[in-house]
């Protein structure tokens, strides 16, 4: 096995987002995987009627500290954020990775900053954005925001290619090194396709994608999971967003045909 990843977000009882969907893939791919969860959920919250509850940032703590008991630490290779339920959660995550720097100076940062998306708007609780924008994405090495995501850390409007590269860029000034924007629908994308653009110190590269005709949670959390595996194996950011955007399409591709409940969840 590939040296493990720990990721930290969240888990649903019912259909695949946050680590349901990204610890399998990656263990597909020969990438150890701990999952420490960070709320636990009916389903998606897209759903009517969803229940559950956050953990408290004591429990991550605690696990974190018992992976520093038994000494695995310095094998991790980094660290993925997706969900926090809460700001609290967020600062156990960071304590964690100060802890997997320590064992490992290596290791590698892939923040997914959930806020919120296109239509919905931000979804998640009070403090959570304003915590991944001033505490989490300075750390970070890799960023993986949706189209609202970006605006919303930026403040700027990515509505058109010029724009888009001038807010990733203004995100990478924030901390993160490789920023990668998903789900972009730019002034010259066509209507049956979605635009991903990733910047680095070495350049931009723009991801064309069909849109499909169903509509899924999860597809980002599985994108940033990739991501961060194919550049870790990699090393080379045009090439981690090739390989990622390519296994998410089949995905969701395959999961069209087959009329999977589970992985095609309202939004």
């Amino acid at each position: 096995m590939l040296a493990p990843i720990l990721s930290i977000q969240s888990h649903v009882v019912y259909g695949h987002v946050g680590n349901s969907a990204a610890v399998f893939p990656l263990q597909r791919l020969g990438r150890e995987v701990w999952p420490l969860m960070t709320v636990q959920f009916s389903s998606h919250a897209g759903y009517a009627g969803w229940r559950g509850r956050a953990f408290d940032a004591g429990m991550i703590d605690e696990c974190v500290a018992g992976l520093q008991a038994i000494g695995v630490l310095p094998r991790c290779a980094g660290l993925l954020t997706g969900y926090l339920g809460k700001a609290e959660i967020g600062e156990a995550a960071l304590r964690a990775l100060a802890n997997i720097r320590a064992a490992n100076s290596e290791a590698v940062y892939a923040c997914d900053p959930v806020i919120g998306d296109v239509g919905r708007g931000s979804y998640v609780a009070a403090g959570v954005g304003e915590f991944l924008r001033d505490r989490a994405l300075p750390l970070a090495a890799i960023a993986t925001p949706n189209a609202f995501e970006l605006e919303w850390l930026t403040g700027e409007r990515a509505g058109d290619l010029r724009a888009a590269r001038a807010a990733i860029a203004a995100l990478r000034g924030r901390g993160p090194r490789i920023v990668v924007a998903k789900s972009l629908m730019l002034n010259d994308t066509p209507k049956d396709a979605l635009d991903m653009l990733a910047g680095d110190e070495t350049g931009f590269w723009r991801l064309r994608a069909p849109k499909l005709p169903i509509a899924v949670n999860g597809a980002g959390d599985l994108f940033a999971a990739l991501f961060l595996h194919h550049w870790l194996e990699r090393r080379g950011t045009r090439e981690a967003l090739s390989r990622a955007a390519s296994s998410v399409h089949a995905i969701v591709t395959a999961t069209e045909a087959a009329g999977s409940l589970f992985a095609a969840e309202p939004v």
